[in-house]
């Protein structure tokens, strides 16, 4: 991994993943819990997907998709019941990190 892609994966762990990965469960109802569990696991996934594209520019590419895809919208419409932060949230903020770093976003 390349130190554009390293900035650009630190970013959005900062930003979204370790706030959902420390999101608390105590005080959500059973639904929420499950919720809560499918955001986490989505997540990981997501961590290890993000640090293992094969260039910075192939992880803005994979991050533009993830904003439309219907997996993506399943996490995103769950992570907001949660109040919890989304790749949505931190677009713009990203793509402008992206640009700074000389990708195309």
């Amino acid at each position: 991994m390349d130190h554009r892609q390293s900035e650009l994966v630190d970013f959005l762990k900062r930003r979204v993943f370790d706030p959902v990965l420390r999101a608390d469960e105590d005080g959500r109802s059973d639904n929420e819990r499950r919720k809560l569990a499918d955001v986490k696991d989505a997540t990981r996934s997501e961590v290890d997907r993000y640090r293992n594209y094969s260039s910075a520019q192939d992880l803005v590419n994979n991050f533009k998709d993830d904003l439309t895809s219907e997996p993506a919208q399943k996490i995103e419409r769950e992570s907001r019941e949660l109040n919890l932060p989304t790749l949505k949230d931190v677009r713009q903020d990203f793509e402008s990190k992206a640009r700074d770093l000389g990708l195309n976003a």
